[in-house]
């Protein structure tokens, strides 16, 4: 595992439960709007070992309830799931977060048991998923296969999408709704210029464009909110 990063506590990254969210190293996608830029390469070096980690978290494991694994894109780690067995080998509950790209991981890793929440990032319709995910000629079956096998399966998920001024529009929402028709939780969160994105030039919504964006959406889905933002 290449662990670039770990926040001790957090209780937004993990609904419902404390948690600790864990950084890993690598990127298959180039979102120009990536906040997280320094994660992104394969020669990322690691900032914690896998024994300091675990060790954190054995001995927060009656404060903490679960552990977040986010990226980068964690399901490029070829010891992601020893990594988890161990990790909920302390009573802690995983969540995943994922662009979808390795949908055979994603499946495994559900179908084994191992992941209790699953946050798919929806990056915008698919008929420019290429542009938002800054690769060309992206495979979309792969997002489509990931999208599907959840919406099929039994394990909580939400679908999510980060909304940038510059790459989203009304009409992008206007295909994204039918198209993850039937997701139960859908969340739209506003860019945020972190200091450190890939590309510069982005910048977030206001309040109300990111509410028509929802009201669009909404209709398709069981549950639309926006995140981070009071309303």
């Amino acid at each position: 595992m290449k662990i670039c990063g770990l926040q001790k506590t957090t209780l937004l990254d993990f609904p419902g439960h404390v948690a600790a969210t864990i950084f890993t190293g690598g990127c298959n996608f180039r979102c120009p709007f990536c906040h997280n830029s320094d994660l992104l390469g394969s020669d990322v070096p690691p900032a914690f070992s896998e024994e300091e980690v675990l060790s954190f978290l054995s001995k927060r494991a009656g404060i903490l309830e679960g552990v977040a694994i986010t990226g980068g894109e964690p399901t490029l780690q070829p010891d992601l799931e020893d990594f988890i067995r161990q990790i909920r080998s302390l009573g802690l509950q995983i969540k995943l977060d994922t662009n979808g790209y390795k949908p055979e991981i994603l499946k495994d890793l559900c179908e084994k048991q191992l992941v209790d929440y699953v946050a798919m990032d929806i990056k915008t319709c698919k008929e420019r998923y290429s542009l938002v995910a800054g690769i060309p000629s992206i495979h979309i079956e792969a997002i489509e296969e990931s999208m599907h096998y959840l919406m099929a399966s039994k394990i909580p998920f939400e679908f999510r999408t980060t909304v940038v001024k510059e790459l989203h529009s009304a009409e992008d929402f206007e295909k994204i709704g039918p198209w993850i028709s039937g997701c139960p939780n859908y969340y739209l969160q506003n860019f945020v210029d972190s200091g450190n994105v890939l590309m510069d030039g982005f910048s977030g919504c206001t309040k109300d464009e990111l509410l028509s964006y929802l009201r669009i959406a909404a209709p398709y889905v069981g549950h639309a909110e926006l995140r981070g933002i009071d309303y």
